[in-house]
């Protein structure tokens, strides 16, 4: 062929888009149980705005973005994650000046450029969410909930939350020495991405896959927190043992983004290759601030939608069949033909799903393509029954046939859900 999807990139196709579908309609459904509303951002934003709100030491912006030149001679980039676009809108659309809580949520395609693989793509899409304007760590456990949640109700198992505490940017610079202190007699032993992390963000040291061998007895820094960071902490646990969500605490786990403080947290189960992270979050209270907005705080979180597709597939999940039409119409004779028209267009309006054939195919072909579309009910009009105002109904499931009246035939297979 001439052309082919670009590297690290998708082509969803009938058959299986479905499964997109019910994964994506359950989180939009969560998120109206636990009152989020939905937000839509632009794909792509200012560069500066990654840079600063996601942080210039970390490897999406070192690496991974897609960052282009407009014809006005901007740096404009493909967005690589949610939050820094969902929290610019509530700046520049004022947001903050509701009286209540902002609760946020999004679905959509973001881009990073990293080497494909299993459960990793250059286009990606996440599910996200984000709470702005309260500190209170019962907002962090809701936050925390909803994934659970979701993870749960789409049907997965074995999926395991994991939790910790990064603290303020005050006890994260006390931290940083201690941890500092430990690592340098190390620094020959460790990866070239360590060793550049060391001088740069040595929190993101903990964060490497390749030498976590090297970090036996590294100082925690759930050890460090001050009064404050250990009564949030605290309490983030206390409110997710009420609700009875299963968690550890993982005092390693630091997350790739700078924005977060205090909460940090991530979604884990096995079965992508070598990775096991399928979503995280965490509290970021200077996000806001950073990219020009008054000092508001937030917590959110964002889930891989590939991966959770994955694991679906992977779990052999029994998914709802969003394939099934409610009925094949099978049109015998030219003044059927005509009828079968205008009553499957009837039908459609009332809500049902329903097709016919287009290609001049003969009844038992048609039949077959009822079976394909896995049919509930097979209608067929020829011109006797036309003339008796009549139409033969048949259940696929059971194969039990009558015959109805023309104008009730929507009503039989609506009723029968």
């Amino acid at each position: 062929m001439a052309f082919q999807k670009p590297p690290g990139t998708q082509d969803f196709l009938p058959g299986a888009v479905e499964r997109w579908q019910f994964v994506e309609s359950k989180a939009r459904e969560i998120c109206r149980r636990f009152n989020f509303r939905e937000i839509r951002t632009p794909i792509f934003e200012s560069t500066e705005l990654f840079q600063r709100g996601v942080g210039e030491t970390t490897d999406i912006v070192e690496k991974e973005m897609y960052t282009f030149t407009d014809r006005g001679d901007r740096s404009l980039t493909l967005r690589p994650e949610g939050t820094a676009g969902a929290v610019r809108a509530y700046v520049e659309n004022k947001l903050y000046g509701e009286p209540d809580l902002t609760k946020l949520y999004y679905i959509g395609p973001m881009f990073r450029y990293e080497r494909a693989q299993a459960g990793r793509y250059r286009q990606f899409h996440q599910f996200g969410i984000e709470a702005l304007g309260a500190v209170d760590p019962a907002l962090d456990a809701e936050v925390i909930a909803l994934g659970y949640t979701f993870y749960t109700e789409v049907g997965l198992k074995g999926v395991r939350v994991e939790i910790n505490s990064v603290g303020t940017p005050a006890v994260r610079a006390a931290f940083r020495e201690r941890l500092l202190s430990f690592l340098e007699p190390k620094r020959s032993l460790l990866c070239k991405d360590c060793q550049s992390r060391m001088d740069r963000n040595p929190l993101r040291v903990l964060d490497c896959k390749v030498d976590q061998a090297h970090f036996e007895g590294a100082p925690s820094i759930v050890d460090s927190l001050d009064d404050e960071c250990r009564t949030h902490f605290d309490k983030v646990q206390m409110y997710l043992s009420d609700m009875n969500i299963p968690f550890s605490v993982n005092p390693r786990l630091v997350r790739g983004l700078d924005y977060y403080t205090h909460t940090a947290f991530e979604y884990k189960a096995e079965g992508i290759g070598a990775i096991d992270t399928i979503g995280g979050g965490g509290r970021y209270n200077g996000l806001v601030s950073e990219i020009g907005g008054p000092d508001q705080p937030g917590v959110g979180l964002g889930l891989g939608l590939e991966r959770t597709v994955l694991l679906l597939e992977h779990q052999q999940t029994e998914l709802p069949d969003l394939n099934a039409i409610d009925a094949y119409v099978v049109a015998l004779g030219e003044a059927a033909e005509r009828e079968v028209s205008k009553l499957i267009y009837g039908m459609r309006m009332r809500g049902l799903s329903v097709e016919r054939d287009y290609q001049g195919r003969k009844m038992k072909a048609q039949m077959k393509s009822a079976d394909r579309l896995k049919a509930r009910f097979t209608a067929i009009l020829g011109d006797d029954e036309l003339q008796r105002g009549e139409i033969a109904l048949k259940e696929m499931a059971t194969g039990e046939q009558r015959f109805v009246k023309l104008e009730q035939l929507a009503n039989e297979i609506a009723n029968s859900k």
